[in-house]
Formats: C-alpha cells, structure tokens, sequence
C-alpha cells in the first residue's frame, strides 16, 4: 500500500465500490445475470457470488477446497462461486453485497487493497461484459494498480517486464523499462490483471510485448 494512502480511505473506497456493484446487479434482468461476463467460464451470478466472498472466506474453506481443486486457484474459485450462486438468488446476493460492504475482513492471504481491486476489476468483467458504463473513479485505480504492478499474485511484474507505464489521464508513472505503454489509469490496471478489454485503449512499443495469459 502506498504510504500516502490510509487504510481507512482504502475501505472506504472500497465500501463505495461494492455498493455501487450492488446497484448495477440489482438492475439487471435475468436474462442479463446468465449471460457470460469477461472472465472466460463466469457467468454474472457466478462473479455476483464471488464478489460476497471477500468478507466470508476462511482458511479452513480455502484449505478443504484448494484440495478438491488439486491445488488449482483458479479453479476452486470458479468452484466455490458456482455452488454459492446455486444456492442465493440474485436478490439474496445483492443484499449480502451490500451487507458487508464496509467490512474489512478479508480473505485468508489478501491485503487491505486485494479487495479494491477485485470490486473495481470485477466491476469492468461485469458492466463491460453487459455493455453498461460504469467509470472507474481515478484515485482508487491508482492505488490499485500501484498494488498490482509490484504484487507476486496478479503476474503484472511479468507482464509489465522492461516496460514503462505512463498513465494518461493523470501525472503519473512507474517502471524503468526503456519501452513505454501508455494509457487510462483504469486500463493499465486492468491489462495489469491480465484482461485483454483494456488493450485497445493502450499505446506505446512496449504494447507488442505484453502477455496476457
């Protein structure tokens, strides 16, 4: 986390964004929360279901089906937001979104920004998918991608390798590398997270080197 950015404004703008998630679902008709979002295999009330984990993972839960999933992250989460969709309809999950909100419990492994990238990432593989806009406030995606870009887990360390990001909407850069990618703060987060909506808004040499999978 940066050193200029308290935890409390972390969860605050986090609260934010996931109530701004619950109104988007809560909007959405049925036939929009079966179709498929950008998380290739997610539905919408698949990443809906994920999206009430944050607050209600354990580790005796990540333990127990880390093991049903071989070891596959991936696929234990796939897993266990499938069977919690099956079993809370849309109007159950949204009230649970919203329930917890605020709460800073967070998953077993995570950080205090893990939870902000996941609403404000999550947020574009549901709306975009869907077609609906929904802006990404600038601050918030800031501190995401600071986050991600230096993070083991999200792979923008390999991603981004040799690289310079320049972010055009705001004074701000990161990176040593001698080719640049330039772009939207909330479009170099989402490349960084490994998503390939984000790369018609980018620019720069260092574009043709990027490796999403």
């Amino acid at each position: 986390m940066s050193q200029s950015t308290a935890p409390d404004q972390v969860l605050d703008w986090t609260r934010t964004e996931r109530l701004g998630l619950a109104d988007l679902l809560e909007g959405l008709d049925d036939h929009q929360w079966r179709a498929p979002s950008l998380c290739a295999g997610w539905s919408v009330h698949d990443l809906a279901a994920h999206l009430t984990l944050s607050t209600r993972t354990t580790l005796g839960m990540v333990l127990r089906e880390a093991v049903r999933a071989r070891g596959s992250f991936d696929r234990m989460e796939l897993v266990i937001s499938r069977e919690r969709a099956a079993r809370f309809d849309r109007h159950e999950l949204v009230a649970q979104l919203r329930e917890t909100a605020g709460s800073a419990r967070r998953a077993p492994g995570a950080g205090p920004l893990d939870p902000l990238v996941d609403a404000l990432v999550h947020g574009q593989d549901l709306a975009r998918a869907l077609d609906l806009a929904r802006p990404v406030p600038l601050e918030p995606a800031l501190a995401a991608l600071e986050h991600v870009r230096t993070s083991a887990f999200y792979g923008a360390r390999r991603r981004f390798r040799g690289a310079r990001l320049v972010a055009t909407d705001v004074d701000w850069s990161a990176g040593g590398g001698p080719e640049e990618i330039r772009g939207p703060a909330a479009e170099l987060l989402l490349v960084a997270t490994g998503r390939t909506a984000g790369l018609a808004a980018l620019s720069g040499p260092g574009v043709r080197r990027l490796v999403l999978a």
